[in-house]
């Protein structure tokens, strides 16, 4: 008889991606009693360093950016009851067009089959049922999302696991109240150019074409606290200048399209075990 726990296993590539996108559903099959596992491919040292210097001024050491933001994330978890923090611990890439990009080591440049590899031993062990990363464009474009995903459908492949994949996504219909949540709450909002306007009408899917809808409105002041966890990013949050009360109204489900099953569940649905319990 097998005695191994149902497992969740969130593959994400920075420090603050695990609460941003799945902290709701981390949290929510923790308390289930599900065994869930993060692993973060990037150290995040392209991230703000302390007084919220940015990456290439005067005073940003990588280093000191990777370790701060490693305890940080070890907080993240802690509020989340993650069961196991893997890190893969890549340098952090930066934004698509940034010079670290091409830097030796980042996680941009390695070879998708040397981190499949390495992802593929953690499937092994973990036996996840049910895996979570982002989309081919890694839900905006940032290399290091997408490079998540990559190695993650690889990883899938050699090691010829089938458990449920899903990756994260957000309704069409949310993000077009972005901008006007974003001026609710004072941010200094300016219209996009057209194109930069049908960039980010790309984010995202159509609400008929979310197959997953979660809710974790339960769990909000824990995904708010994971976020706020991450303070040297704090900058670079803008869900934590709501206060958790309106952030959980905001926030309180999350939403996922499905893209390897074999329960044979019906779409849509509410739970990313349903067919597995």
């Amino acid at each position: 008889m097998n005695d191994r726990p149902l497992t969740l296993m969130a593959v994400h590539a920075h420090p603050d991606d695990e609460a941003t996108g799945t902290g709701g559903v981390l949290a929510r099959y923790a308390a289930e009693g599900i065994r869930t596992v993060l692993v973060t491919c990037t150290d995040g040292s392209c991230g703000d360093g302390p007084g919220g210097v940015k990456p290439g001024d005067p005073g940003h050491e990588p280093a000191t950016v990777a370790l701060m933001r490693r305890q940080e994330l070890e907080a993240s978890c802690d509020i989340l009851k993650v069961s196991h923090l893997e890190m893969l611990d890549y340098a952090d890439s930066g934004m698509m067009g940034w010079p670290t990009n091409n830097a030796p080591g980042s996680f941009w440049q390695t070879p998708v089959e040397e981190g499949a590899a390495r992802l593929a031993e953690l499937l092994r062990r973990y036996q996840p049922d049910v895996v979570v990363t982002y989309d081919e464009n890694g839900f905006y474009g940032h290399p290091d999302h997408i490079q998540a995903n990559r190695i993650t459908m690889a990883a899938l492949a050699l090691t010829e696991a089938t458990p449920k994949v899903y990756w994260t996504t957000a309704p069409r219909s949310m993000m077009q109240r972005f901008g006007e949540t974003m001026r609710e709450f004072g941010a200094d909002w300016q219209e996009p150019d057209p194109a930069e306007a049908a960039a980010m009408a790309e984010i995202g899917l159509p609400d008929e074409e979310i197959t997953t809808w979660v809710d974790t409105s339960a769990y909000g002041p824990q995904k708010f606290d994971a976020l706020a966890a991450h303070a040297s990013q704090g900058e670079n949050i803008f869900f934590l200048k709501m206060g958790q009360k309106r952030f959980t109204e905001l926030m309180g489900v999350e939403t996922f399209v499905r893209v390897q099953d074999t329960t044979s569940t019906a779409v849509p649905e509410n739970d990313l075990f349903a067919g597995l319990r």
